[in-house]
């Protein structure tokens, strides 16, 4: 059964990005937790935020893509 502990850690899990956030500073910081990871200077815990921060910021980046697409589609049209 679901305890509200796990209901709880579900929205820790969640990291948010600021939308503002530009393209090549979510790439740059991307780049640098992959790197602090591979290095294997993190912890268990802290390497567990790292991947969960770069999951966010890669959804991010995808997201700007997909939108800078939509636009090059408009104008080719």
């Amino acid at each position: 059964m679901p305890t509200k502990k796990s209901e709880g850690e579900k929205s820790h899990l969640e990291v948010q990005i600021d939308p503002k956030l530009r393209y090549e500073h979510a790439v740059k910081e991307l780049e640098m937790l992959i790197s602090d990871m591979e290095s294997g200077k993190f912890s268990l815990e802290e390497t567990l935020l790292a991947y969960q921060r770069g999951a966010a910021l890669l959804k991010h980046c995808q997201g700007m893509l997909t939108q800078v697409e939509q636009q090059v589609r408009v104008f080719e049209a």
